[in-house]
């Protein structure tokens, strides 16, 4: 997952509906590392391909254990700083809508149920904390 963040300290976000829980929710881009690419070149990847940002710049932000007490399996979250809207439109099956979103507007919307991810409520409070 990546939290980008424009020079705003508005995050990117994608309304998805997911299945499992079968509910709209906002979330970050993210996605599969394919093989043995490099994980923050994947991220940056994924964004584009999800969003149609190309990151300008991507770094780690966080690593969590999302059930550690039932599963060895650590996520990286990176962070995106400025991103460029590019010619390749998103694709259409990874989200109904994307949105530019105030920190604190996130903040709301994880307290207003509406962002309800591990990765995005991790990331949005890590940014928070960091003072980004």
């Amino acid at each position: 997952m990546t939290l980008v963040l424009n020079e705003d300290r508005e995050a990117l976000l994608m309304y998805r509906h997911r299945f499992i829980i079968d509910r709209w929710v906002w979330e970050l881009p993210g996605g599969y590392v394919d093989g043995a690419e490099d994980i923050a070149l994947a991220a940056a990847r994924e964004v584009e391909e999800e969003t149609g940002w190309r990151p300008r710049t991507i770094e780690h932000l966080v690593t969590y254990q999302p059930a550690i007490g039932t599963l060895d399996q650590p996520q990286e979250i990176y962070l995106a700083r400025g991103a460029d809207l590019t010619d390749n439109p998103p694709d259409i099956n990874e989200a109904e809508e994307l949105g530019w979103f105030p920190l604190p507007e996130a903040i709301a919307m994880i307290d207003r149920g509406e962002i309800v991810g591990v990765a995005t409520v991790v990331a949005l409070y890590r940014a928070l904390n960091l003072h980004l």
